[in-house]
């Protein structure tokens, strides 16, 4: 049985806040995060998700003991946060591509500073061992100024592992990177897990890359969980496919056919797109075949995350 790394409990997050009106100030709560339970075991990427203001930052922030739970618990490694802070936290760390390192020091002292404030033995030594990890030799004598995007986003990755850490949280480490950087930043967060067995919290927008590289997602929205499964388990949950066809000839018949059987279809010049129920396509296809409905190309999409995402966010505004 794996061990169990992080443990959230009954975890909540109020806020205060106010309206305010001629006549007086209206102070009013606001629940961030409500009555959370979830945890991680060694080894493991689990995805954090929700849309904007679901509750992942609030979460975060109070796993890494920034701001403290209105009640609730966590615990990592085993240990209570809230007793054993600093005890916690010298195993474990951060990165966002939202953080900056900073821009007028090299790759070399960036680490190294990073390596003297966590008390690392032969700190010299850590550093080299860690850019010769993440392919960072050619670079180290540049000032982060001079980094491209995901050149910085890997020396965040770097200074993420100077410690050694047990558990990572990763916030958008890919935002804001072109597709072959972002590619880049996977592939090195895939390979430092087999490394260093390390377990990760992991949020991103991007549902193909959490698909990827998540083990398990837990759905957050209006800061509750909504949802917890592996990727293709959530994927698996929406039950309409998406068929696109290039219709060489009977498009008028392909569309009275999707009104007698009460199918979506998206007209887009060339393309047709229907969308139906993944056990109903075998009596489509044998349709079109009967209908004398005659296509050039045709691609099968299945539901992904990104389905669920979307049509999980839509049913919350509604």
């Amino acid at each position: 049985m794996k061990t169990t790394i992080l443990k959230v409990k009954n975890l909540t997050k109020t806020f205060s806040g106010g309206k305010f009106s001629l006549r007086r100030v209206k102070k009013e709560k606001i629940t961030a995060v409500d009555d959370i339970s979830f945890q991680i075991s060694e080894g493991e990427i689990v995805g954090l998700l929700g849309p904007n203001g679901a509750g992942k930052t609030t979460t975060i922030q109070m796993i890494l003991g920034l701001i403290t739970p209105t009640s609730g618990s966590i615990s990592v490694f085993g240990l209570d946060l809230k007793m054993h802070r600093k005890r916690i936290l010298k195993e474990v760390n951060f990165s966002s591509t939202y953080t900056h390192l900073p821009w007028n020091l090299t790759v070399w002292e960036n680490l190294y500073v990073q390596a003297l404030l966590y008390g690392i033995d032969n700190p010299k030594l850590k550093v080299t061992e860690i850019i010769e990890v993440f392919s960072l030799i050619g670079k180290k004598d540049k000032e982060v100024n001079e980094l491209s995007s995901g050149w910085t986003t890997r020396l965040n990755m770097a200074k993420a592992f100077l410690n050694n850490p047990r558990f990572i949280l990763f916030d958008e480490p890919t935002a804001s990177l072109d597709p072959e950087s972002a590619e880049g930043v996977r592939q090195e967060i895939r390979r430092v897990r087999r490394k260093f067995q390390t377990t990760i919290l992991f949020t991103s927008h991007n549902m193909a890359e959490v698909e990827q590289i998540c083990d398990r997602v837990v759905f957050l929205d209006k800061g509750k969980i909504i949802a917890r499964d592996t990727p293709e388990g959530l994927a698996k949950r929406i039950k309409i496919s998406r068929i696109e066809m290039m219709i060489d000839d009977g498009l008028k018949r392909l569309q009275r056919l999707i009104r007698e059987n009460l199918w979506q279809i998206k007209v887009s010049g060339r393309f047709t797109t229907v969308e139906i129920a993944e056990k109903e396509i075998p009596k489509f296809l044998n349709l079109l075949s009967e209908r004398g409905i005659s296509y050039r190309e045709i691609s099968i999409e299945k539901p992904t995350l990104e389905d669920f995402f979307l049509l999980t966010a839509k049913k919350q505004k509604h």
